[in-house]
């Protein structure tokens, strides 16, 4: 049987990781590598945006892409680069936080802004607007909402650590509509968009890891004496975003052990949507 090639946008996509990861590793060598975790978690949400970048490139079309989805994305780096560019409350603390890790946002706010712009007006033809009508609406305002409630006090500027929170929160619920797209299309997911699914997966699990690694330091303002109610929130949004990849989990290691890199996933049913 022909081995298939994964395509060159994959590839390319990969690379460009694993080249960032090289030169991460050279800032935080002399350092404290355990912070740098959080920059790799941040890196594999780029990898995530580049990897949609590269389908929309590769087959010319815009179809089997949210743009909800990608737009809740741009919000959340948007909220979170609000924070990260001048307060360094949310910062890596090795040489990663001075420029690294806002870069990466940078590089993926970009990537999702050049996506929006090619499923909205380059390639509208092809985008599947009668599929993509999960309600986004409620979800965000009620992210800005949970980001007030519950923030921390990291910067001690209570505006920006709404707008970090709230970030965190539009990035777990980001994938809902994917999901609902996928269920709504006939539940067949590519290579490209698999891998892109399970780079969040992974980016928000290594996130989850630092964070709960650095619970004693994240601080707040408690309404109830001794609880801290900012990291209950913060590992509750992880939480959350892993739940709701479990079951595309499943299919796609399922999909990765019998079809390698290049592989296909065709999805019954998501647990979440019954």
């Amino acid at each position: 049987m022909k081995t298939q090639v994964p395509p060159p946008p994959l590839i390319a996509a990969y690379m460009f990781f694993l080249a960032g990861a090289a030169w991460l590793y050279h800032l935080v060598a002399d350092g404290d590598g355990i912070s740098a975790i959080f920059t790799i978690a941040e890196m594999l949400q780029c990898l995530a945006m580049l990897l949609l970048a590269g389908q929309v490139l590769s087959t010319g079309k815009a179809d089997g892409i949210s743009a909800r989805a990608v737009g809740i994305e741009a919000l959340a780096l948007c909220c979170r680069l609000s924070s990260t560019l001048w307060l360094n409350g949310y910062l890596p603390v090795d040489e990663s936080g001075d420029w690294f890790y806002q870069g990466v946002d940078i590089v993926a706010l970009a990537a999702a802004s050049w996506l929006l712009y090619q499923l909205l007006v380059v390639r509208s033809q092809t985008y599947q607007a009668e599929a993509d009508t999960f309600p986004v609406a409620p979800l965000v305002i009620g992210c800005f909402v949970m980001g007030a409630l519950f923030h921390g006090n990291m910067n001690a500027r209570p505006v920006f650590d709404t707008m970090w929170l709230t970030s965190l929160f539009l990035g777990s619920i980001s994938v809902l509509p994917q999901l609902w797209l996928i269920m709504h299309t006939g539940g067949k997911v590519g290579p490209l968009m698999s891998h892109n699914m399970m780079a969040m997966c992974l980016g928000r699990m290594l996130s989850g890891y630092f964070m709960w690694l650095a619970r004693e330091d994240i601080t707040s303002d408690p309404w109830i004496e001794g609880l801290n109610h900012a990291i209950l929130a913060i590992m509750g949004a992880h939480l959350l975003h892993l739940l709701l990849l479990g079951d595309f989990a499943y299919y796609y290691f399922k999909a990765l052990a019998t079809q390698g890199l290049n592989c296909n996933i065709e999805i019954e049913s998501f647990a979440t949507f019954v």
